[in-house]
């Protein structure tokens, strides 16, 4: 565990009582606030204990499980085989009572309806005694259950955060919008090569964050933050962290030293990130550290939205929705791709000014990715 973790709640063990594991051979996952940790076997053995159960909070230290040193037992998977054999010889007598059963009962059930039948079709006033029953109980259709479930440790930190940062940063937000025609006739004319020569999907993730760390050269209090609430720290490097949607809450893991990577240089570091977190394999060391967020909502269709700092870090970009609009180019009505960009920053460190000259250098590139080559 890294140490700024002191505890997580067991979420699942990968044996059971009485199984042999080997040395290193996972044996319990612990859910963290950040990350799903595997505990694996100090030593061989058969276990003989659990210690815990499954949804408890294990400390940092904690035993929670007895192992017994020795060999794989030889005859540990006979007893498996056999129980699922006594089990089709009980089920045999029962399966024969209920055909007998069957016959008996469908026979009275048949001579029943024949009787009612007219009896219910004679009398013409509970035609309308119907009618109103309908009206009422048409509620019936509708479903009025509720299910309780309990926020797992990311999703609890996730809400702590972001309360957080709401109640920490000066938060404002300001909004432009990219004409996104010439970066999506590059992707168009170069994505099928740029794949075949190197694997690597050109996405419009990897020009905004290349974007977002040149204007940041321009406007360095982007990437600052606030440091023991007197003291901001200014950078030379900029780790952009990628917000990216897991079926367990959002995480954000860090592309380091972006400045320095090429457009497919940072689409294949979002790539490999992604894959991570997706197969739930993203470390520490891949979540910490980030300097500056981009959140793409547009990937679920969002149109408009406003991003949440990610503390300690003084801005965040969010990317929504390519849509055609029609705009005014040299005088003419015309359609063309558009997307909403959205700024929010801490006031604390950035002023308006330098926000909007940031999300403007990044339409400004975006807009002509050429620039970026000139500007690299």
């Amino acid at each position: 565990m890294a140490e700024s973790i002191t505890e997580g709640t067991l979420s699942a063990f990968s044996k059971e009582v009485g199984e042999f594991v080997s040395q290193d051979e996972t044996i319990a996952t612990i859910e963290t606030d950040k990350i799903d940790v595997e505990v694996n076997a100090p030593v061989s053995g058969t276990i003989t204990e659990f210690l815990v159960n499954v949804e408890d909070t294990v400390e940092v230290g904690q035993e929670i499980i007895k192992i017994e040193e020795g060999d794989a037992p030889a005859g540990g998977a006979a007893p498996k085989k056999e129980e699922p054999k006594e089990e089709p010889k009980k089920e045999e007598p029962k399966k024969e009572e209920p055909k007998k059963e069957e016959p008996k009962k469908e026979e009275p059930k048949k001579e029943e309806p024949k009787k009612e039948e007219p009896k219910k079709e004679q009398p013409k006033k509970e035609q309308p005694k119907e009618t109103k029953q309908e009206s009422t109980p048409s509620f019936t259709n509708f479903s009025r259950n509720e299910e309780r479930v309990k926020m797992n440790r990311m999703r609890l930190r996730i809400a702590e955060r972001l309360k957080e940062s709401q109640n920490t940063a000066a938060s404002l937000t300001t909004f432009n919008e990219v004409d996104m025609s010439n970066l999506m006739d590059m992707r168009k004319l170069y994505k099928d090569e740029m794949l075949e020569a190197t694997g690597i999907k050109l996405g419009f993730m990897g020009a905004f964050a290349k974007a977002s760390t040149l204007a940041a050269k321009t406007i360095p209090a982007v990437n600052a933050s606030i440091e023991n609430n007197d003291t901001m720290v200014f950078r030379d490097y900029t780790d952009i962290s990628v917000a990216v949607a897991t079926p367990k809450g959002l995480v954000t893991p860090v592309v380091r030293n972006a400045e320095s990577l090429s457009i497919l240089g940072i689409e294949k570091e979002i790539s490999n990130l992604g894959k991570k977190a997706r197969d739930g394999k993203l470390t520490l060391e891949d979540m910490t550290g980030g300097t500056f967020t981009i959140s793409n909502g547009g990937v679920f269709g969002s149109l408009y939205g406003t991003p949440i700092i990610n503390l300690p870090q003084t801005a965040v970009l969010g990317l929504h929705g390519v849509k055609q609009r029609p705009v005014t180019v040299n005088g003419e009505i015309v359609s063309r791709p558009m997307m909403y960009m959205a700024l929010t920053y801490d006031h604390r460190v950035l002023d308006g000014r330098e926000a909007v000259t940031f999300l403007k250098t990044v339409k400004e590139l975006i807009e002509d990715p050429r620039k970026m080559l000139l500007l690299q």
